[in-house]
């Protein structure tokens, strides 16, 4: 085949065997392509389509419907207004994809996929072809700064990440292909995870996927038990542990796929021991996709897809990055992540490269401690978080937990047996839950909001640090010479400080009272200060402040709740 042959749409199968299945009832390809010829007319032309099906088969339908029409899919993380506002600027017309009659998609087009009865489908189907070089779909991560970032992936590059999959998993299977399995994912699809392994590895890889996005155990278990076997579970580290943790009986499986996060052994174990069938982990990200498996109950050592080779290279600034190539990857592609190269195809997983932190000169990451902390019986679910205040000279890790069994004592005494002591935490703060995203996923942006909260809604205090602009236009009129801050500037910065933690923001209202200041200090073009914000106990439930330019305070006083307008 010439690489500028187009390549199917689905992979050849038995047209009349289920691709999908919804509520436990078998959807044909067959029918599937018929849905694909009713829905390509429909969509507008010239446009991309933002795809925000929730159900599985409803995204698969409209993602095959857009390659038909020669158009490209986004894939946003979240259907939030302030996310679809910035893909209409994206360049290009786009319209939505949607299921739900009741999301609204300000400023975009929406073209609703209804629920009708299959239709009448004779004889054999033509299956599209597709451009290779299509621009098919571009998935969208929230990254650090809460913008999506677009990674573009051609139908190309998608069909030579299935087929690496596929050929990997029958192996381990000892299957000659995927057909007849039946995947059931907890992950959204929209995720470059949730994409590969579920709806592509049915239109892509011969399998056939459930069309739900079980999240209860309950739930996963009835999702389940309603396909055949053989069939594989979809899931996260999170999802997984919560699953077994719930102590329900579980169908069995013949096979567990989980996304790559601190993913102990034991859990590993007692995954396989529940459901009986293997669990393998995937490894990717997505700029490269999946690229990368390992067992974890057998070995720590991962293998790449294929093709693809693994190699060290140092940065200008010194650094080492691993950079992975070949295969489907359509450009050598570096990974977020430190490794250890056991050769060009074998590697073990240290740790994220953003993920390091120092205390007292030692160095870790924090997925390590994290691993040992949810390894500590009763803790459900836990997170370490490294917070800007020194106390003792040392920054000191806090860790927060889901554990209703366990006091502090006990865990700080178990992380004791397992971490260095300059990482047991001083403080183990217990929670409900934590804001995790749909694959389980807890991103820094979030932690740090939610733990600035917890903290400040337990009275603790709370310390930001902020940089001065050397060339803010204040400078310019106070004073010529000499230039300072102007205290009112000062304080704004204070009040938007304490704005930007939930609690606190909670605490003030919405229009809050100046109750005293004091001017200590100039703040000097450049300067770096640490605000201290400190919540007052009931009835004033005020917040005292204090600005700092290292050891020097240049401004304190307090806020207290301003009453409704």
């Amino acid at each position: 085949m010439s690489p500028s042959d187009p390549l199917p749409l689905l992979a050849a199968r038995d047209p009349d065997a289920p691709l999908a299945w919804r509520h436990g009832q078998p959807v044909s390809a067959r029918a599937f392509l018929a849905d694909v010829a009713r829905l390509a007319p429909q969509l507008p032309a010239g446009s991309a389509a933002v795809n925000l099906c929730t159900d599985r088969y409803d995204f698969a339908l409209g993602l095959a419907a857009a390659l038909v029409r020669g158009q490209a899919s986004l894939l946003p993380p979240d259907a939030r207004p302030d996310t679809l506002a910035s893909l209409t600027h994206a360049g290009g017309q786009t319209y939505a994809l949607a299921d739900d009659p009741a999301l609204e998609t300000p400023g975009m087009a929406r073209v609703l996929i209804e629920r009708r009865p299959p239709p009448e489908a004779a004889g054999d189907p033509s299956v599209p072809l597709i451009a290779p070089d299509l621009h098919a779909v571009s998935l969208l991560t929230s990254g650090s700064t809460g913008a999506p970032q677009p990674h573009a992936k051609s139908w190309r590059t998608l069909v030579g990440d299935v087929a690496a999959a596929v050929k990997r998993l029958s192996d381990l299977l000892g299957r000659p292909s995927l057909e007849g399995l039946t995947l059931v994912a907890t992950v959204p699809v929209q995720h470059s995870y949730g994409l590969e392994s579920s709806a592509l590895l049915a239109m892509l890889g011969g399998a056939a996927f459930d069309s739900g996005r079980p999240f209860f155990p309950a739930d996963v278990a009835q999702a389940l038990a309603s396909v055949p076997q053989p069939r594989a579970l979809v899931t996260t580290p999170f999802h997984l542990k919560t699953l077994l943790l719930a102590g329900i009986d579980l169908p069995p499986v013949d096979l567990i796929l989980s996304a790559t996060a601190p993913l102990s052994p034991q859990l590993a174990a007692q995954a396989e021991q529940a459901m009986g069938g293997q669990l393998i982990e995937i490894y990717g990200s997505t700029e490269s996709g999946q690229v990368a498996t390992r067992r974890p109950t057998r070995s720590e050592v991962w293998e790449t897809f294929g093709e693809i080779r693994v190699q060290a290279e140092h940065g200008p600034d010194g650094t080492e990055r691993f950079i992975f190539a070949g295969d489907f990857i359509p450009e050598p592609t570096p990974m977020a992540d430190i490794l250890e190269l056991v050769d060009d195809r074998r590697f073990r997983l240290l740790g994220r490269a953003n993920d390091l932190i120092h205390v007292a000169g030692r160095r870790s990451s924090l997925g390590y401690l994290n691993h040992h902390l949810n390894s500590i019986p009763g803790v459900e679910d836990g997170a370490f978080w490294l917070p800007d205040e020194v106390t003792d000279g040392v920054v000191r890790p806090v860790a927060f937990v889901v554990a209703p069994a366990l006091d502090a004592h006990a865990i700080i005494a178990a992380l004791r047996e397992r971490l260095e002591a300059v990482f047991v935490p001083r403080r183990v703060v217990h929670v409900n839950a934590f804001p995790r995203a749909g694959t389980g996923k807890l991103t820094a942006r979030a932690l740090r909001e939610f733990a600035l909260a917890q903290l400040a809604a337990d009275g603790t205090p709370v310390q930001l640090s902020h940089d001065v602009p050397a060339d803010h236009p204040a400078f310019a009129g106070h004073f010529p010479g000499q230039p300072l801050l102007p205290g009112a500037l000062l304080l704004s910065e204070v009040l938007e400080a304490a704005q930007g933690v939930p609690s606190l923001a909670a605490r003030l209202g919405p229009r809050p009272t100046l109750a005293a200041a004091k001017f200590l200090a100039p703040v000097r073009p450049g300067s770096r200060l640490q605000i201290d914000l400190v919540p007052e106990a009931a009835p004033s439930r005020g917040l005292r402040f204090e600005v700092r330019m290292g050891e020097v305070v240049a401004a304190s006083g307090r806020w207290t709740p301003g009453s409704a307008p």
